[in-house]
């Protein structure tokens, strides 16, 4: 009986993960920076992602040689959450997954300064 009820509570996580959407691998794509008087500049973006259960770990950065390690990460639902930190300044992503692709916004703060960013990267094959 024992046995049992481990399974299914193994089945039952593996689910919850499963309807979540897996976020694990490689995402690249663009990051445009919105300054203070509405002009945008845009480079890149790169995420290397990790997911176990509704948990995620790894790196973002604008490419594979500059990356900075995330400290917390979730999904939720198709609504993923990010917070890392570059250089004492924290930036929070709220992301959208919608097949293999990530979008949302970023959001800085630290040091007296804030930015905000709009982020839309899909999953490399």
């Amino acid at each position: 009986m024992r046995t049992l009820f481990g399974s299914l509570v193994l089945a039952a996580l593996a689910a919850v993960a499963l309807a979540a959407g897996d976020v694990t691998g490689k995402w690249s794509g663009s990051f445009d920076m919105i300054g203070p008087n509405g002009e945008i500049k845009t480079t890149t973006a790169m995420f290397v992602l990790k997911q176990i259960g509704t948990d995620i770990t790894g790196t973002v950065g604008p490419d594979e040689h500059e990356q900075f390690a995330i400290q917390t990460g979730k999904i939720d639902g198709g609504k993923v959450t990010l917070v890392a930190d570059r250089d004492g300044r924290t930036i929070k992503f709220d992301l959208v997954l919608a097949a293999d692709r990530l979008t949302g916004e970023a959001n800085m703060t630290g040091q007296g300064q804030t930015a905000k960013a709009r982020i839309n990267v899909i999953r490399e094959k």
